[in-house]
């Protein structure tokens, strides 16, 4: 009794504090999940928004395309038929409307695009205006959104019991809601609500907050998240009580789980806990070494129970995780960390299969190479390769590029548009190979006693599938085409120090380039000869 009654005791005292403490953290972790949430709506809300922006942006710079009349027609179809979109309009510069007949409009880029509410309030309008290369307006693109389109994924969040779901602009003024009774109101604070009137105040200095109602259980809160694309917020209403629910809930089961667990934890203590606590707290050490990047030897495995299995998992993740790293470097070794990022944030760059697209290739070869390396000793010509390789891989990640393979002494290269024009790609392949060859002279001077290396490059534009090749086991990211074999033929025709291109390369740089030589080669699996073009920089 003695020591049973004083246990008890102290498990009720520290049981009642434990809760108190454990509430506020359910508390916080509700506010985390519902600035999450509120994060994850507006991004959405932007993604929309950023949508049509790129599509108006890609409409003005059509007029420095030779084709942008079609192009700037095909756009203008493409924006009318997108989810959401109620009106696509074209003004002129005087402010009337333009027909479609009327194209080309010769603008280079758009200005920055204006945000207004549409007609009876159920719109947005999305305003550009179109300025030609001198920075003249020549035109006003205008885009209207329904509030519909851009709200309907709100509510989906579930918000933890949001009861409505509005957009406001910076100034307060309510644009929409998911509430019809509400679409009487105009702007926040105009019923002298303390809780908007709040808001309003707290939303001009911060981008997102959650703003709660007086009282230990608020009847109200009000969760708001700025947009990044527009100047608008999203805000979300809440019962408190609903919110509060589970907290309530869990006061009830942690004081009626206390006292039918107190006989258990005093048998536990009376068994003892210790060997148990110390294997959890090596756990815990090891997970914070691992969070900082540090993988040590694996934990030992001295027990056969649940606390065994749990050291054993936890070995076994920290092996999947340094494997995970091994890939993930790999992956990003040789192509820029930026294009990395890109491809990763796609989840189909991640799986099997690829899509047919156009890129440039680029396949660079050292002349004379193998009777080379027959006069070296295998540490001299690895030393050399791999000074020549650690040149060319940083040039061509500082140009964007994507090494496919390393062929002996030959690098397979390609750059990917990712969705853009092909037109400045190209412009990056010839510059890097321009600087590859430069790179390849200057490491010559940099090892004076090692014999000098020239390089042949071909480049190529044409359509290639590009993807994940391989097996689900093991796989690369790479390219798949007749193109890739057409490159590597045109590469043989280069001479030392030359960089010759094929034809659709040369329409797409011919205004940066200076051609040196012209011929025609016939080349293996071609029908016809081909034109190519040694080219220089353009000064």
């Amino acid at each position: 009794m003695l020591l049973v009654i004083p246990v008890t005791v102290f498990l009720l005292l520290m049981g009642a504090l434990g809760y108190r403490f454990i509430q506020g953290i359910l508390f916080k972790e509700w506010r985390d999940v519902a600035i999450l949430r509120l994060a994850r709506a507006a991004h959405l809300m932007d993604m929309r928004l950023e949508s049509q922006i790129r599509w108006m942006e890609s409409f003005a710079q059509a007029g420095l395309d030779p084709h942008g009349p079609e192009i700037q027609k095909w756009l203008l179809q493409q924006m009318k038929s997108q989810p959401g979109v109620t009106r696509v309009t074209l003004l002129e510069e005087a402010g009337g409307t333009m027909s479609p007949t009327a194209m080309p409009v010769h603008s280079a880029r758009m200005a920055a695009v204006q945000y207004s509410s549409g007609p009876a309030g159920i719109t947005v309008e999305l305003r550009g205006e179109l300025l030609d290369k001198a920075g003249t307006s020549v035109g006003w693109l205008e885009v209207d959104l329904s509030y519909e389109y851009l709200m309907k994924e709100v509510l989906k969040e579930s918000w933890m019991v949001a009861q409505m779901a509005c957009l406001v602009n910076d100034e307060g003024r309510y644009l929409a809601h998911s509430n019809p009774a509400m679409r009487s109101r105009l702007c926040l604070g105009e019923t002298k609500n303390p809780l908007e009137l709040a808001m309003l105040k707290d939303m001009q200095k911060k981008p997102f907050g959650i703003i709660m109602g007086e009282g230990y259980f608020p009847e109200n809160v009000i969760g708001y998240y700025k947009l990044r694309a527009a100047p608008w917020a999203i805000m979300l209403h809440a019962k408190g009580s609903r919110i509060m629910a589970p907290i309530l809930q869990f006061r009830l089961h942690f004081l009626g789980g206390l006292i039918l667990c107190l006989l258990v934890i005093l048998v536990l203590l009376r068994l003892g806990v210790k060997p148990t606590v110390t294997v959890i707290k090596e756990i815990a050490h090891r997970a914070r070494e691992v969070a900082q990047g540090q993988y040590e030897e694996p934990l030992p495995v001295t027990r056969q129970d649940e606390i065994g299995l749990l050291a054993q998992s936890f070995n076994d993740m920290v092996a999947g995780l340094k494997e995970r790293d091994f890939i993930s470097n790999t992956f990003g070794r040789y192509m820029d960390p930026e294009i990395a990022r890109e491809l990763l944030s796609h989840p189909e760059a991640a799986r099997l299969g690829g899509e047919k697209r156009e890129v440039v290739i680029l396949f660079a070869d050292i002349r004379e190479f193998t009777p080379l390396a027959e006069t070296l000793s295998p540490e001299e010509t690895i030393h050399l390769i791999n000074h020549h390789f650690s040149r060319m891989i940083e040039v061509i990640r500082q140009h964007r590029g994507i090494i496919v393979d390393f062929l002996g002494d030959a690098i397979l290269v390609f750059f990917d548009p990712l969705g853009r024009s092909l037109k400045p790609t190209a412009h990056q392949a010839v510059h890097c190979a321009w600087r590859m060859q430069k790179a390849m002279a200057a490491g010559n001077v940099m090892l004076p006693h090692a014999p000098p290396l020239f390089m042949g490059i071909g480049l190529h534009a044409g359509k290639v599938v590009v993807g994940n090749i391989g097996s689900e086991s093991r796989a690369k990211y790479g390219i798949i085409g007749s193109a890739v074999n057409l490159t590597h033929r045109i590469q043989g025709q280069a001479r030392r120090g030359e960089v010759v291109i094929s034809a659709p390369v040369f329409h797409q740089v011919e205004d940066i380039v200076k051609v040196s030589r012209t011929f025609k080669a016939e080349l293996k699996g071609i029908a016809q000869p081909v034109t190519l073009y040694v080219v220089e920089q353009a000064k």
